[in-house]
């Protein structure tokens, strides 16, 4: 066996050991540890993208209409589903086992007398891998806010926000408008702004502290776009779609009448990064057919994989799961994080559900477990046919036994799980 692979564990054992109970906010830590590696986040032009829900979408696009290009493009994510390395990606290929490990072996002095956490060091890491790959462009995305988000140390060469929803409030603050705040300072001055919030209000805010950051230009998607005649078919989702001069129909893998917003806000920020970044729509039509987005309304079989975690995204389960032909009846195997507002997703997801089943996913902190009885009180409270399977092994069996159409759901840590035990790769295809 490679030694590296057998040594793998351990250093990812090392980094999880540095995941607190408490999110450590600030940049001075990353700062710092990036300069004892000698600043490779400056060595790579960077596309910085934050937001709620659709981060992951505008990552994806972006990627297969940049490496349809010819271009060697970086990808920054979080969190992972199955493996810690699907976070650091190269040109669809996840950073190796023995650079994990070389990069641990090398760096854990520095990284705790600086007393970086997890993400802090994963972010590390992360750059230190693009800058050694030679990319030509790192497509970042935040991991929990924006402003005091260790990716905030970029310099960008454009920066977008796309969606604002009520989540990590206890971290970012209790309103729309103060989560927006977070979000939008990731924003920097003489650097392009791209917004593609669909709400007015939420608009109003992310461009209002654009400006005020001295971003420029500021770019609103809906002003600049519009997308008619949208679509969910087995393939996934087709529109019309007018942009940067042009009109076409656009055919995307990915599911959901949102991924035509998703589409149009990458199209405008890599229009926004300018030279060899920008894409003409008549060249994305093609390129984005290359889309890959595991666990985002991704079908295996019967098996749906859809990795919302909050109510907004729910609603998009439903809305998708609606549209989309299916066999009934409809299974949902279903774990939310106790901070997650778990009833409006249960709401959300009901009129689709034929019967819930209720777990605990293996991978999801302890500390976060959702109160299971009080969960299936609530689901009887409002009529829904539920039941409580704290084993998540058997409920993926009580799932795919009950389903003609098994939908698993919830949170990463669900999603994430399911795969492993049913051999789902993340990175596959």
């Amino acid at each position: 066996m490679d030694v590296a692979l057998t040594r793998y564990p351990s250093a990812l054992d090392y980094l999880f050991a540095r995941t607190t109970g408490t999110y450590k906010f600030g940049l001075e830590r990353t700062r710092a540890l990036l300069a004892e590696l000698g600043d490779p986040h400056r060595a790579f032009p960077v596309i910085h993208i934050a937001g709620t829900n659709g981060k992951g979408s505008a990552v994806a696009t972006a990627d297969a209409l940049l490496r349809g290009r010819g271009l060697r493009v970086a990808k920054y994510t979080s969190p992972h589903l199955v493996d810690f390395r699907e976070r650091i990606v190269v040109n669809g290929e996840a950073i190796g086992a023995d650079d994990v490990v070389a990069f641990i072996e090398r760096w854990t002095p520095v990284v705790e007398r600086i007393g970086a956490s997890f993400f802090e060091a994963t972010t590390a890491l992360a750059f230190d891998h693009f800058a050694r790959s030679r990319i030509d462009v790192a497509l970042v995305e935040t991991g929990l806010g924006g402003r005091l988000d260790s990716t905030n140390v970029v310099e960008p060469i454009a920066a977008g926000v796309t969606s604002i929803g009520l989540d990590h409030t206890e971290y970012l603050g209790p309103t729309l408008e103060d989560i927006a705040r977070e979000k939008a300072g990731i924003f920097k001055p003489g650097v392009p702004a791209v917004i593609g919030a669909p709400d007015a209000e939420v608009r109003a805010w992310l461009a209002r502290d654009a400006r005020a950051a001295g971003a420029s230009p500021v770019r609103i998607v809906v002003e600049e776009t519009e997308a008619t005649q949208v679509a969910l078919n087995a393939l996934g989702t087709e529109f019309r779609l007018r942009a940067l001069g042009d009109e076409r129909t656009i055919g995307t893998p990915l599911v959901g009448r949102h991924q035509a917003d998703n589409f149009a806000f990458a199209l405008i920020l890599l229009d926004s990064a300018g030279g060899r970044f920008r894409v003409p729509l008549a060249e994305a039509a093609e390129s984005v057919r290359a889309v890959r987005l595991p666990g985002r309304f991704q079908r295996v079989g019967k098996w749906i994989f859809d990795v919302a975690h909050n109510a907004e995204g729910a609603r998009t389960v439903a809305a998708s799961l609606d549209a989309v032909a299916h066999e009934a009846p409809v299974v949902a195997v279903l774990c939310v994080l106790a901070d997650k507002d778990w009833r409006a997703m249960l709401d959300a997801l009901a009129p689709l559900v034929a019967r819930f089943v209720l777990t605990n996913a293996p991978t999801a902190p302890a500390s976060r477990a959702w109160p299971l009885a009080e969960v299936v009180a609530y689901a009887a409270s409002r009529g829904y046919p539920a039941i409580a399977e704290p084993n998540f092994d058997l409920a993926l069996k009580l799932g795919e036994a009950e389903g003609a159409t098994t939908l698993v759901t919830g949170s990463f840590h669900t999603v994430g799980d399911a795969m492993a035990r049913l051999q789902v790769s993340p990175l596959a295809g």
